[in-house]
């Protein structure tokens, strides 16, 4: 007995010693990754990227301390077909997922019938999550999901703990519970899981950083993967009393132009807030050497009117055109930064990249290209992050939005360099922008480079062929009126 006692010991010790130098190994090589979403932030709605009224001092120094992106972009014009190309590296289209979850089966009563289109991200696809936690990475989830039902919740797809990640896309409160009896906004009741017990007055966006640093603090001796993707700024439109008082008499006093709400404002800067207390508790736990942070927002800003104030829309893009649910640059285009322990610091990157992008890229600053094991319609755009003179080959992105919204009818786009064509489903109509010098798309240039505007849509409807993308069809119920 004590002499297999002894042997196992012996046996044992051997093996912790040999598993040490790979775990420190393995620390090093395999940087932690937080990455940090916003629902319905619009392109110019923080300071740095040109708002005239929102105060955004942490993402502003963020943006200092990271490449950023000028002309990045949001795979879908809502939340979940960008979310899912996120997690898979796939387009939308392929993955045919091109509109939220609640409406996925709608297909409306309108000239054009929505095509049916996937409620959940599939289980057959290996998600960043699970290529990350398989590496060693200890993966967590905080916040909108919006990805399916429990069956493809969060814990299915890879993530080891998920707070508050359900199948709604919203709260129907940002104040603790997260619900109302009044119904508001959502039919039915809501709540957001794993953030009790809480308080009156606790407010959304405070506790999903209060436990994402809790998390920072018990696992800062292991690679981690933190996904903190916020509710804010989606409706209900809600910012902390306080904060909006103090928005109100800033209009009163500048008289700003472009954004003028200051219930967003408000949630604008609790959001800006709660980075820099992420920012803050990394830095203080020693991690920023070996940690990567991404901020994006998964479509562009929402222009509806406010419930709070009919009077007012809850966003501008300005300076560029529409906002949520179009494929006009309002719809699509977001903030985008990246910092990392290699990457160049206050540079301003003017190559075309968008969601997909971020799936590749990420494995690759891990040190884990080799696990990819599925096809990608995203590319690695590390050069970028550490060479100012690095470009892409690519020229070209798509987008597919073949449903109805309040901004838009079925549309599909594409991007070829400084050239933008929109291909409008319900009438064939053709709409193409030079970008470079209408950022705003005012001059629609299709019918004076009709050449060009036929060949971009050529070459759009070979890509749509190319990914299955489903498209709408004639409604033969429909009554012209």
């Amino acid at each position: 007995m004590q002499l297999g006692l002894a042997r196992f010991l012996f046996v044992r010790a051997i093996l912790v010693a040999s598993f040490l130098p790979q775990l420190g190994r393995g620390q090093a090589e395999h940087p932690n990754v937080v990455f940090i979403m916003a629902d319905d932030l619009g392109w110019s709605d923080l300071a740095c990227y040109g708002s005239d009224f929102h105060e955004t001092p942490n993402l502003d120094r963020l943006a200092r301390e990271s490449v950023v992106f000028s002309d990045a972009y949001a795979a879908s014009p809502v939340c979940s077909p960008t979310r899912a190309s996120i997690m898979a590296g796939k387009h939308p289209a392929r993955l045919h997922m091109t509109i939220w979850r609640e409406s996925a089966a709608r297909r409306g009563s309108r000239k054009l019938l929505h095509p049916v289109a996937l409620d959940a991200l599939s289980l057959e696809h290996d998600t960043l999550a699970e290529i990350l936690r398989d590496a060693g990475y200890y993966t967590a989830h905080l916040g909108k999901w919006h990805l399916g039902a429990a069956e493809s919740y969060p814990q299915a797809h890879g993530f080891d703990i998920n707070i508050g990640g359900t199948l709604w896309g919203a709260p129907e409160a940002f104040f603790y519970p997260y619900n109302t009896e009044y119904r508001d906004y959502f039919n039915g009741w809501r709540y957001v899981p794993d953030l009790e017990p809480g308080q009156d007055g606790d407010y959304l966006t405070d506790r999903l950083t209060d436990r994402a640093i809790q998390i920072f603090e018990e696992r800062q001796n292991e690679p981690f993967f933190l996904n903190l993707w916020y509710h804010t700024v989606h409706t209900p439109i809600e910012g902390k009393p306080e904060v909006v008082e103090k928005y109100m008499r800033k209009i009163a006093r500048d008289n700003p132009k472009n954004h003028v709400n200051p219930h967003l404002a408000a949630m604008v800067e609790s959001l800006d807030e709660n980075v820099g207390r992420v920012l803050s508790r990394i830095e203080d736990l020693g991690l920023a050497d070996r940690t990567i942070v991404v901020f994006t927002s998964d479509n562009g800003g929402y222009i509806g009117r406010c419930k709070l104030n009919p009077e007012l829309h809850v966003t501008s893009n300005y300076p560029l055109r529409s906002g949520k649910g179009s494929c006009y640059e309002g719809g699509i285009r977001v903030p985008m930064m990246i910092r990392g322990p290699k990457t160049i610091a206050n540079y301003e990157c003017n190559e075309m990249v968008y969601t997909c992008d971020l799936y590749p890229t990420l494995l690759a600053m891990a040190g884990l290209s080799d696990r990819i094991e599925q096809c990608l319609d995203g590319i690695d755009i590390s050069p970028l992050l550490t060479n100012r003179n690095a470009s892409l080959e690519r020229d070209t992105l798509y987008f597919h939005y073949p449903h109805y919204y309040s901004t838009t009818t079925p549309v599909s786009a594409i991007r070829e360099g400084e050239w933008k064509l929109l291909d409008y489903f319900e009438d064939g109509r053709l709409e193409l922008y030079n970008l470079r010098s209408d950022l705003g798309e005012t001059e629609n240039l299709a019918l004076s480079r009709q050449s060009l505007a036929n060949r971009l849509r050529e070459k759009l409807d070979t890509w749509r062929k190319s990914v299955d993308a489903q498209l709408p069809e004639p409604n033969p119920d429909f009554v012209e009126r």
